[in-house]
């Protein structure tokens, strides 16, 4: 159970002050996909030093070459992401200076009319980078096995049992997310649930 987790956890570091631009947070999500941390930053810091600011513009991701993004480390297929994304945002169809006041289901979609952009890395967006409180990303591996831990379930939870068992944790699924992450770290519980 939760309050179990809490407990052994202790208290919660979920809040994050972020640094950089929001545009920034998402081209360091697309190129971290699939990709280690220690890899993604080396590819990141490289891509960063192709355009030669701490703070890229949507127009200086425009401008730069396809070859000197392969040179970087970047896949084709990550290249068409962020150049979507900057597209996005140079013509105002992701209005950034609007989100932080943006409901979260909207930021949601918002977001995921970005190629390479979905619904978990806005819920990441939205939790890590917004610091929004009230954010269940059912889609994470993580999640779903810490709750099928913390509640001795045979089967990884469904979205909707997710949802059932979060449903006490509002207004602050984020938080509850977070300590879940955390038990992952924790020793495995020995009973299991009997009734499937």
């Amino acid at each position: 159970m939760l309050k179990d987790i809490i407990e052994r956890v202790g208290p919660s570091r979920f809040v994050r002050t972020p640094t950089g631009s929001h545009l920034d947070a998402l081209v360091r999500s697309i190129v971290s996909q699939q990709l280690s941390t220690s890899a993604a930053a080396t590819i990141h810091s490289r891509v960063v030093a192709l355009v030669g600011k701490e703070q890229p513009l949507p127009e200086d991701w425009l401008a730069l070459d396809d070859p000197d993004l392969r040179a970087a480390g970047l896949s084709r297929q990550k290249i068409a992401y962020i150049r979507d994304l900057a597209r996005h945002v140079h013509e105002g169809l992701l209005p950034m200076a609007k989100l932080h006041a943006m409901a979260d289901d909207e930021i949601i979609a918002a977001l995921t009319q970005v190629k390479g952009i979905g619904v978990w890395t806005a819920q990441m967006f939205l939790m890590f980078r917004l610091n929004r409180p009230d954010i269940l990303p059912v889609l994470d591996l993580g999640i779903r096995n810490a709750i099928r831990r913390a509640y001795k379930l045979r089967k990884e939870p469904t979205a909707k049992r997710m949802h059932t068992l979060a449903k006490s944790w509002e207004p602050y699924r984020s938080v509850a997310s977070w300590y879940l992450w955390q038990s992952l770290e924790l020793p495995v519980p020995a009973r299991v649930e009997t009734s499937g």
